[in-house]
């Protein structure tokens, strides 16, 4: 029995090594300057068996952890298999982090090794402080390996299904970004949900072909895409990011089956003029999350394919994945299906009680059977009591506010949490606050979520100046502590407005009262002294 990710891919390629694995289009070819093709399933073996060969030698094993800031490039795939049976722990780090995010991510991660693009490899020497220097390498890097420059912490002991195979980090609501443990069986148990799941989201042996845009540094396409495509060999065709524009002509390159989609896609593509071409393709299905729900009707109708709206999170995996795969789905409702047996939910009201039926609770989830932690992640690294927190009273609390029918379909409402969420983003709203009070003119500063017709919430940053000047060039201003945050934080997590007012909302012990920041946020854009600053917001090439 295959016990991890390398077993399980590897199992496949010796069954079929001639069979398609990644396609590479022609339009993520041109944007990552790499042959467009396709990679079959043995080819990619004998280069994953290649690079593990070259990792053992120089000393990685079981318990050390690597970075791979490598986009969604194919390489990503063979260095993470070839660590993975090594029982290295990959840590995708996404290449729109900047100096702070970098920082800390490899101080608390304690990688040892980071294989990362050529034009980044001098980010991670700078943001990596005393103690935590990993070894830095491209991922074409010839030779022999640089030696591991500590001992592998768990050498003596085998590899299981139990071994750590990703830390993924999530956005955290009242602080630093949370590093979520991932085992083999986490992944295992993903793409066995999705091979095995049926209806309308039935994935044939040998045959499916799937496009995807979303990002390796996410669960979606680390776990549940290429898991998918690796257990039924089908053929992965990883896109380099959503191009509207040429998004349709992917899909016919690559002849995709299926499409996985985040909400903000259907409105963009719902925003081209209607074409003779729009139902010419071969996707059966959508899977993803959040579409506007008076947009999905209309898409489906004009495509020609459903969006089956999911829910599931990091922590989560598949222990406690729902999805709208049987009718009825309740289109345009928000509605995210019924749950499996396999999976035990309550909602939860206020004080602890569960809520009525139609009446909207916090989700609270757990794997039925012995084991109620069965393929959700195995712990928050270095935050024991965050990992109990989330786990009270033997459920997991989501955050999530959803209600419920008399037939048990489940229905998203809102997010309980401090988060925002801009073009399937999480965004701690701590986490920018924590950049935007180093920049010496900021006194005091809250941020929530603006509305936006296409990318759900943008980043609003309340400032109380200091040192306030009377015909201050507020614009001026707003662009400076702006481009003060694009320096430290991706670009998508810098204010995209920035407000500036009197005072922020306190509650009597002085802290920020988020209720009222939130309320603030829904009506300042367009407001004088609120200043827009979305269109300095560009993805670094």
């Amino acid at each position: 029995m295959e016990l991890t990710v390398y077993q399980v891919f590897a199992e496949r390629a010796r069954r079929q090594p001639d069979a398609d694995f990644l396609c590479v289009e022609p339009v993520t070819a041109q944007a990552y300057d790499i042959p467009a093709g396709t990679l079959h399933f043995g080819e990619a073996l004998a280069r994953i068996e290649n690079l593990s060969s070259r990792y053992v030698a120089a000393g990685y094993g079981h318990g050390h952890r690597a970075g791979l800031l490598l986009e969604n490039r194919p390489d990503f795939f063979l260095h993470w298999f070839a660590l993975n049976a090594l029982g290295v722990g990959v840590v995708p780090i996404n290449n729109d982090m900047r100096a702070a995010e970098l920082s800390y991510l490899l101080e608390h991660s304690e990688l040892c090794l980071a294989i990362s693009l050529p034009d980044r490899i001098d980010d991670l020497r700078a943001a990596a402080v005393p103690g935590h220097m990993p070894v830095l390498l491209t991922p074409d890097h010839a030779g022999a390996m640089p030696g591991a420059p500590w001992p592998a912490p768990k050498a003596d002991a085998p590899t299981t299904r139990d071994s750590e195979c990703a830390l993924l980090y999530t956005s955290g609501t009242t602080g630093r970004p949370k590093g979520c443990v991932l085992s083999n069986h986490y992944f295992l148990l993903a793409g066995e949900w999705y091979a095995t799941i049926g209806g309308l989201c039935t994935l044939h042996e040998g045959t499916e072909r799937m496009i995807t845009p979303l990002p390796l540094t996410h669960m979606n396409a680390m776990a549940y895409s290429a898991m998918a495509m690796v257990m039924t060999g089908g053929c992965l065709v990883q896109l380099d990011r959503f191009h509207p524009g040429s998004w349709w002509d992917s899909v016919r390159a690559s002849r995709a089956t299926v499409a996985h989609y985040l909400g903000v896609m259907p409105a963009m593509l719902l925003g081209a003029p209607p074409s003779p071409k729009d139902r010419e393709h071969g996707v059966r299905f959508g899977f993803g999350a959040g579409v506007d729900r008076r947009q999905q009707a209309v898409f489906e109708e004009r495509f020609g394919f459903p969006l089956l709206e999911a829910w599931a999170m990091t922590e989560t995996g598949a222990g406690a994945v729902v999805i709208a795969n049987r009718e009825p789905r309740h289109v345009g409702q928000s509605c995210f299906g019924r749950a499996e047996d396999t999976v035990q939910w309550r909602l939860v009201g206020e004080y602890g009680a569960v809520v009525a039926t139609g009446e909207p609770g916090e989700l609270w989830v757990r794997a039925a059977g012995a084991d109620p932690k069965r393929g959700f992640f195995t712990e928050y690294l270095k935050d024991e009591a965050a990992t109990a927190e989330a786990w009270e009273a033997g459920w997991f609390h989501t955050g999530d506010l959803v209600r419920a029918d008399a037939d048990g379909h489940l229905y998203f409402v809102d997010r309980k949490k401090n988060v925002i969420r801009r073009s399937g983003e999480n965004i701690s709203a701590v986490e920018v606050e924590s950049v935007l009070a180093q920049h010496p003119r900021v006194a005091s500063v809250a941020v929530a979520a603006a509305p936006d017709a296409v990318r759900g919430d943008e980043v609003l940053a309340l400032i109380v100046r200091r040192d306030p000047q009377p015909d201050e060039d507020l614009d001026a201003l707003a662009a400076q502590i702006t481009q003060h945050a694009l320096q430290q934080l991706a670009y998508y997590k810098a204010p995209g407005y920035v407000a500036f007012v009197d005072a922020l909302p306190l509650t009597l012990s002085q802290k920020v009262q988020r209720s009222q920041t939130k309320t603030l946020a829904q009506t300042l854009p367009g407001q004088p002294n609120c200043i827009d600053t979305r269109a300095m917001k560009k993805r670094t090439t």
